[in-house]
């Protein structure tokens, strides 16, 4: 395990070592309470309510909550799977997992299991652009998944410095510019689209070690919703649900 982790942490570190993109500490202007039980894997606005999926084989779901921490409805994932990104597209939701190269679709309210489908990679991040669906894996390239078909009618490289970006997590998408988690950093990168340039990154480096000290429990950075105004940013059993001044 020692050196499996020591593995991923020289992956990351030679994803970051030559990133050339500025790197801006940005403010935090509230916060809310989230379930320190929930994994989280996938996180986006739905009006004013938050929709979060989960991960981890037995525990993962799909929930509505709203700002204040009341569940509305939620979903259970059976134990075999393990729940990853998520986003809504028209009517339905759509549910990643993480190595079953499967993806789930539930009404988007209320929620009901209507099909599945199938994904050619890991699943990690998704959300929507273009009229496809945005999934990443944990690579440096984001797949374009066409609806309907669900075939992968693009690949977007993503660089920084003209060096690949790897580790791509949880997507959030504002316009044409795309919010990503770097797995196991404090780090979200900017992303120009269509070119997949980063441009800058946002680091929460410091608000990461705070909340590990305070709560060891608590795993990574993950999650990213947009509110039509402000970024709220959250982690894999976070306490709190942090709401980002623009």
């Amino acid at each position: 395990m020692i050196i499996k982790h020591l593995a991923f942490s020289i992956l990351v570190l030679s994803s970051l070592v030559l990133a050339e993109a500025p790197r801006v500490v940005p403010e935090i202007a509230d916060s809310i309470p989230h379930e320190a039980n929930h994994f989280t894997q996938g996180l986006f606005f739905d009006g004013k309510d938050l929709i979060e999926t989960t991960g981890q084989y037995g525990q993962s779901g799909l929930y509505r909550r709203t700002l204040d921490g009341r569940i509305l409805d939620s979903a259970r994932l059976a134990e075999r799977y393990f729940g990853e990104g998520s986003i809504a597209v028209g009517d339905d939701i759509f549910y990643l997992t993480w190595k079953s190269k499967k993806a789930f679709i539930y009404s988007r309210k209320p929620f009901a299991f209507k099909s599945e489908f199938r994904i050619p990679t890991e699943g990690w991040g998704l959300t929507y652009w273009k009229n496809a669906l945005l999934m990443s894996n944990g690579s440096s390239e984001l797949l374009q998944i066409a609806l309907g078909s669900f075939n992968v009618v693009g690949v977007i490289p993503v660089t920084d410095g003209g060096f690949p970006l790897k580790l791509l997590n949880e997507l959030e998408m504002v316009g044409d510019t795309l919010y990503a988690n770097v797995w196991q950093t404090g780090m979200i990168a900017v992303i120009e689209m269509p070119g997949g340039r980063v441009v800058r990154y946002l680091d929460f480096s410091r608000k990461v070690q705070e909340i590990k000290r305070k709560h060891p429990e608590a795993d990574v950075l993950n999650g990213i919703a947009y509110d039509g105004k402000n970024l709220w940013i959250t982690g894999k059993n976070w306490p709190y649900i942090y709401k980002i001044r623009n």
